[in-house]
């Protein structure tokens, strides 16, 4: 190691601290993580019910997202297959392997081709579940998990995201704290999306699809219903 590059160093050494007053500021970091603060939240944030759907509903269409709202998992598909048609896209797509979508309804559009698993380049539609949606903006949260491969959401060039409605948040506050809840560890990656990809940077004409999906279609559905258990009958 050169004498210049030694004496930076030490520098920084002495200027972060050493010994107690190091083991001080771990402390301190610690302490803070363990009980976040939430900042201050807008007014529009703060609502509930139906007043929460058509505010995540209003932002998000503000940025060319299209939601629309089904009554249950079962519809999935069929919305699916009559977007793509509206789109003149392939009835072809590749959805997460979370178990939640097997409760899609995929039985009722035997026409529509689907491959259960990550994206490959060659892929034009992807479908994943978000982990959380944001009212306040519009924002879908997504995170990184083995059942929703965070590709899915990006490589396609139309992205299909199902978001169960138990999951929709006011404010990015909420939506933090319930992943915070889930485990303590962060995962791997949380992707904050609002709206199809975007870019004004050539001649400041406003491009879709330049990093991304050019198409994103939120499905807000129920809950899919648990069957009840079979009683285990006479011996």
């Amino acid at each position: 190691m050169s004498e210049a590059r030694a004496a930076i160093l030490e520098r920084l050494r002495r200027s972060l601290g050493t010994g107690d007053e190091e083991e001080a500021r771990r402390r301190l970091v610690a302490a803070r993580l363990s009980r976040p603060e939430p900042v201050l939240v807008p007014a529009r944030a703060r609502v509930e019910g139906e007043a929460r759907i058509a505010l995540f509903t209003e932002m998000a269409e503000a940025v060319q997202t299209e939601v629309q709202r089904l009554d249950s998992f079962a519809e999935i598909a069929t919305a699916t297959s009559r977007y793509l048609r509206l789109h003149n896209l392939p009835q072809k797509l590749v959805a997460a392997p979370d178990p939640m979508l097997d409760a899609a309804g995929w039985d009722r559009q035997p026409l529509l081709r689907v491959r259960r698993g990550n994206a490959d380049p060659g892929d034009a539609v992807g479908m994943t579940l978000a982990f959380a949606g944001i009212a306040e903006t519009g924002t879908l949260m997504l995170v990184s998990a083995p059942e929703r491969p965070v590709m899915l959401a990006f490589l396609p060039e139309t992205c299909i995201v199902v978001l169960p409605l138990s999951r929709l948040d006011g404010a990015y506050e909420e939506s933090w704290a319930r992943l915070r809840a889930l485990s303590p560890m962060p995962p791997r990656a949380v992707n904050l999306v609002t709206g199809p990809s975007r870019t004004a940077d050539i001649a400041n004409a406003l491009t879709l699809g330049a990093h991304g999906p050019k198409r994103l279609l939120v499905l807000l559905v129920p809950e899919p219903e648990t069957p009840e258990p079979e009683s285990a009958g006479d011996a």
